[in-house]
């Protein structure tokens, strides 16, 4: 049985002898001679600690087969071809159905009574009291907590059955209301969570405290990259405002910086120091940096700091982005099709419309696991008019995304995810009026919707009470969510781990199980 990468008292199939020397030989043809150098001094090194076992190596580098593909391919000279198969070996529990992820994260929490959560009869409730028996004692946040009165407020937004399946979709959503046969609609989420950075926290990392990988970095770590010429986590910010966004959100914790997220700015270069600085040629530097890889080696030779190494990948990956980055961000060869699909705002940089074309050309591409940041979904007050503006932004953008995905061949193997750290109260905060009403944070139900990737389409799944306020079906945590996410990759989450401060640590932590009905 192959369980934990890295970790100490674990033992992994596919790390044999025979299979770990092959991550790092042979030396390929027109290797350069540092890096010849730099793979041959690796090797000796490796052979050298085999002496007191490759799985002690394994554990004192902190370095699992995701990690060592990386580094075997960060360390490929420039312009060598490398195959599929060369470029990710990663040790599967199962046949996976998904290949990489596209993650939509709506930053606030958005309300799913006004958007997913179709509650007719709160209008027969509508100005009265929330009944006790409902709340149940649920603590407040401080914004809530001084309220004498918590009248229920209905959606101000009409709901329609679409597709099929017959999907209840609000009319703020009239896009993704057109793809409901593709979005299986979880209604049912809940979290730890009822202030903002510890539930986007949560929701990334699987811990309200920071400091845990992300999602995507363990999936980095764990699958390592299909494309030696992009990051294998890329994040994109759109919409100023709204709750900050900390680099931690995307950062690789405990695991080897190798796998924390690259993100992509909107304006000027995606990535800082992406052009060459005047008076420097490509191939200056090119010389420059295999220099610096031929010292960094001497370095770990004597110590087997394995950030050494990390560090060496990333200064390749660096390299070679600024020749795939460039080609990446050019859309000049998109159809105007693809940007009638996406929204004319798909043509300005740092926009979502943009972001999501620019993940359906990182999914092209192979990257492993694509995040996407919305701020701006915290309406406390005139959540008529914000969350109208913020579905505006999103809507169109995300059903092109799933529909772009799907007629070119690739939404069977990218799960595409859409959802918010938390949901909002049924009851108002502060005084509802005909024009103006607002929502708390909601920690106890929200929605979210999946697509491709081995889910089911068309499937509403999970139930929550009259109000929205309490689950009464089918409740998914967010451990629940990463572990059938980890299960549609081909990988268990119980076996994905990795040893920190004397404890095997996973994205589930101690929970987690997969939600069985959601795949196709």
């Amino acid at each position: 049985m192959m369980t934990g990468f890295g970790a100490e008292n674990h033992t992994c199939g596919h790390i044999t002898n025979r299979g770990w020397l092959q991550v790092i030989n042979p030396l390929p043809q027109g290797e350069s001679h540092v890096k010849s150098c730099f793979l041959g001094q690796g090797t000796r090194r490796m052979r050298h600690t085999s002496q007191q076992s490759r799985r002690t190596f394994m554990k004192n580098s902190s370095m699992g087969l995701g990690s060592m593909a990386w580094w075997h391919l960060a360390m490929q000279g420039e312009g060598l071809s490398t195959s599929r198969s060369q470029a990710s070996h990663p040790p599967f529990h199962h046949r996976p159905r998904a290949k990489r992820v596209i993650f939509l994260f709506q930053s606030g929490g958005p309300s799913q009574l006004d958007l997913w959560d179709h509650k007719p009869h709160l209008k027969t409730h509508a100005g009265q009291e929330l009944p006790d028996s409902i709340r149940n004692g649920q603590r407040l946040t401080g914004m809530t907590a001084g309220q004498d009165q918590f009248p229920v407020t209905p959606s101000k937004f009409d709901f329609h059955q679409h597709g099929q399946s017959g999907q209840f979709i609000s009319e703020a959503l009239p896009h993704l209301a057109r793809i409901a046969d593709d979005l299986c609609v979880v209604r049912s989420m809940h979290t730890e969570a009822i202030n903002h950075d510890p539930a986007i926290t949560f929701f990334q990392t699987g811990f309200q405290i920071a400091g845990r990988p992300s999602m995507g970095s363990w999936l980095s770590y764990g699958m390592g990259s299909e494309n030696d010429q992009l990051p294998g986590f890329v994040v994109m910010v759109s919409n100023r405002g709204g709750q900050p966004l900390y680099h931690r959100l995307w950062g690789s914790g405990f695991l080897p910086s190798l796998h924390q997220g690259v993100k992509f700015r909107s304006k000027g270069d995606p990535v800082l120091y992406l052009s060459d600085p005047k008076g420097l040629t490509r191939e200056v530097r090119r010389q420059i940096l295999d220099d610096l890889m031929a010292l960094s080696m001497e370095s770990f030779e004597e110590t087997g700091d394995p950030e050494i190494l990390t560090r060496m990948a990333q200064y390749e990956m660096a390299y070679r982005m600024q020749r795939s980055i460039p080609e990446l961000t050019d859309l000049s060869n998109e159809t105007k099709a693809t940007f009638d699909l996406y929204g004319e705002d798909a043509r300005q940089p740092g926009t979502f419309a943009n972001h999501c074309l620019m993940a359906r050309r990182l999914a092209e591409r192979d990257v492993r696991f694509i995040q996407l940041f919305h701020r701006g979904w915290d309406h406390h007050s005139s959540l008529q008019a914000n969350l109208s503006a913020r579905c505006q932004q999103t809507d169109q953008a995300s059903a092109a995304l799933v529909t772009d995905l799907k007629q070119r061949g690739l939404l069977e193997d990218t799960l595409v995810v859409w959802g918010g750290e938390f949901g909002r109260t049924t009851y108002s905060q502060g005084k509802a009026t005909a024009k103006d009403y607002g929502r708390d944070h909601h920690p106890r139900c929200f929605s979210i919707w999946l697509a491709g990737g081995g889910i089911r389409g068309g499937l509403s799944y999970g139930q929550t009470d009259d109000f929205s306020y309490n689950i009464v079906k089918d409740p998914v945590s967010v451990h629940d969510l990463h572990a059938t996410m980890l299960h549609l990759l081909g990988i268990n989450h119980l076996d994905l781990t990795f040893r920190f401060q004397g404890r095997q640590c996973r994205l589930t932590d101690v929970a987690g199980k997969i939600i069985q009905p959601w795949l196709a």
